[in-house]
């Protein structure tokens, strides 16, 4: 992992801004996200832009696309594959009735879901493939799923530019944030929305099991 941070924050120019692109648009479909956090290209992006390397707008739409792209990829993976998706070993490692409940919480609640799970470490790998096994319109994914990860990468590239030297700090600060139990940008309010008859407990089970 250290050598890929060193990698990332020795290029500069369109290189670069490929890799902020590249790493979160494989975080969904490919899974990556399990063992490399997309948002740590991000927040790369955002030093790398702090140092004058790449352009802060430039870091921004690139991130924002990858984000759109992969998740949309894996939405329609799941949609055409929903089989060979819930056979990955990705879901094999949740329980079928977790599966079932977090299908019908994207049906009941999909755009508040997919909004805080699209927040969430670990839960956004597989929501986006999941939404589209659900039969999630494409339309109302897009659109929050969209609106999400616009606000995602564009927080962790600014916390890249702002912290500069001490973005790992921040970084790993969070990281922590992001896999607690009230994910980033979730109030009282939001929880009671998607929380019922267990609705959040089935969302937390489905987050922490991968």
């Amino acid at each position: 992992m250290s050598g890929l941070v060193e990698g990332l924050l020795s290029l500069h120019g369109w290189l670069a801004l490929a890799l902020i692109f590249l790493l979160p648009a494989l975080e969904a479909p490919a899974f990556l996200g399990i063992v490399l956090p997309g948002e740590l290209a991000l927040v790369l992006g955002g030093v790398l832009a702090h140092e004058g390397r790449v352009s802060l707008p430039g870091a921004i739409a690139v991130g924002i696309a990858g984000a759109a792209a992969g998740d949309s990829v894996a939405y329609w993976m799941g949609r055409r594959w929903r089989n060979l998706l819930l056979a990955s070993p990705v879901a094999r490692r949740i329980r079928p009735a977790q599966l079932r409940r977090a299908e019908a919480i994207l049906n009941r609640r999909g755009g508040v879901a997919l909004f805080v799970g699209r927040l969430t470490a670990g839960a956004r790998v597989v929501l986006p493939g999941l939404a589209g096994a659900a039969r999630v319109r494409y339309r109302k994914f897009f659109g929050w799923n969209g609106a999400a990860g616009v606000a995602w990468a564009t927080a962790h590239v600014m916390l890249g530019y702002v912290t500069g030297e001490g973005w790992r700090h921040v970084h790993s600060l969070a990281g922590r944030i992001g896999r607690a139990p009230q994910p980033l940008g979730c109030d009282s309010r939001t929880r009671r929305a998607i929380s019922t008859r267990g609705s959040w407990r089935s969302m937390a089970a489905l987050r922490m099991r991968v």
